[in-house]
């Protein structure tokens, strides 16, 4: 087995760990949220726990592993036990993104401690635990922009959802058929990365999906990175 292939295998198994955890408190905020706005519906089917397994969902995890954006098994939740119904379904559909922000903002100087110290001391160990901070970092800035997009069974969706006044046409379609449009997108984007992968550079700038979810990320990314940078005196 060579180097490099040993190198990859451990970067997608501290990939899939990175997934789990990024998975397990994503869900979890959504289950302690809606408990705390009166809904015990995420307890009552077991979804209240820190266990990754059950959060787990196999695709939504590969994706995360491939291609850097996926999804969790969502959490189940019945609006009408909400104290508030309008505010019970927006913090309950935000909480995950707002925890994932958080993980985001903690993780990366964690990776900017074990970056400066792998520097000097050229740790073998010390670079992998580096890495997995680094994969911590863009997973969760990832998790976070994908489940912002407005379709079916993305948070974005519940959002939007949580703050509509009146469900139109648009919004009864897209309820039926976003699922399908976001699964075609995941499709469309994992094929392009192929194509790149394999010299074919022209389909860089055919996937949509890639394009706005690196370009998003970047955004929400770079005042993380600044201000840690700046703490760390890098800049």
């Amino acid at each position: 087995m060579t180097h490099d292939l040993v190198i990859d295998i451990l970067r997608y198994l501290l990939t899939f760990v990175a997934a789990m955890i990024v998975i397990t408190f994503h869900e979890f905020a959504h289950a302690f949220t809606a408990i705390k706005c009166g809904d015990q519906t995420p307890k009552i089917m077991g979804r209240y726990s820190l266990n990754p397994v059950v959060h787990f969902d196999l695709s939504g995890a590969l994706m995360m592993v491939l291609v850097g954006f996926g999804w969790a098994k969502p959490v189940p939740i019945n609006p009408l036990n909400f104290k508030s119904y309008r505010k019970g379904l927006f913090w309950t559909s935000i909480a995950g993104v707002l925890v994932n922000l958080a993980m985001a903002f903690l993780t990366y100087p964690l990776f900017l401690l074990c970056f400066l110290n792998t520097v000097s001391s050229q740790s073998d160990i010390l670079y992998f635990v580096m890495l997995f901070f680094n994969i911590m970092y863009s997973l969760n800035i990832g998790f976070f922009v994908f489940n912002l997009i407005p379709l079916p069974p993305l948070d974005g969706f519940r959002i939007v959802d949580s703050l509509k006044k009146t469900e139109g046409k648009v919004f009864s379609w897209i309820k039926q058929n976003g699922q399908y449009i976001l699964l075609g997108l995941l499709a469309w984007s994992f094929l392009c990365g192929i194509f790149v992968r394999e010299g074919i550079y022209l389909f860089h700038y055919f996937d949509i999906l890639g394009l706005v979810l690196d370009n998003v990320s970047f955004c929400v990314g770079w005042p993380i990175t600044m201000f840690w940078d700046w703490i760390f005196g890098i800049l």
